[in-house]
């Protein structure tokens, strides 16, 4: 029985590993080493994520220190990026919106900016215009 404990534990960390690696793959992490391009998909990231917690839950009490250590660690940091890789995706958004409503709207320092050269100016002509004015008498 020491034999198959002896083979399975490695087997079980590169279970672990594996699943770390497609998750991170999903999550565009990593470089896609097929296409060799960035790709995303959240929904199967989340997936290979639920499968390492199942397997954490599943072999509750049969895990060596090691094994505990290596799957808690796993888990944690691709929690941490899945909630990373979530927030920019919903931060463009607001981005957007806010890039889109400066486009169409003016900035209101620009604009307060803009009239304060023009009136600059406008003051500046009517100088010129009453010196002209002046000197023609």
């Amino acid at each position: 029985m020491n034999d198959n404990t002896d083979k399975f534990d490695p087997l079980f960390i590169n279970l672990v590993l594996t699943l770390h690696n497609a998750a991170m793959l999903q999550m565009g992490k990593l470089k896609n080493p097929v296409s060799d391009k960035i790709e995303r998909d959240m929904s199967q990231a989340e997936m290979s994520i639920d499968m390492l917690d199942m397997l954490k839950n599943k072999s509750e009490g049969n895990l060596t220190d090691e094994e505990k250590s290596i799957l808690s660690r796993t888990l944690n940091e691709l929690k941490m990026n899945f909630m990373d890789e979530k927030a920019k995706d919903e931060k463009p958004d607001s981005e957007e919106k806010t890039e889109a409503k400066s486009e169409d709207e003016p900035d209101k320092e620009e604009t307060e900016k803009e009239e304060s050269e023009k009136e600059e100016t406008n003051e500046g002509e009517d100088e010129t215009d009453e010196i002209k004015e002046g000197k023609e008498e």
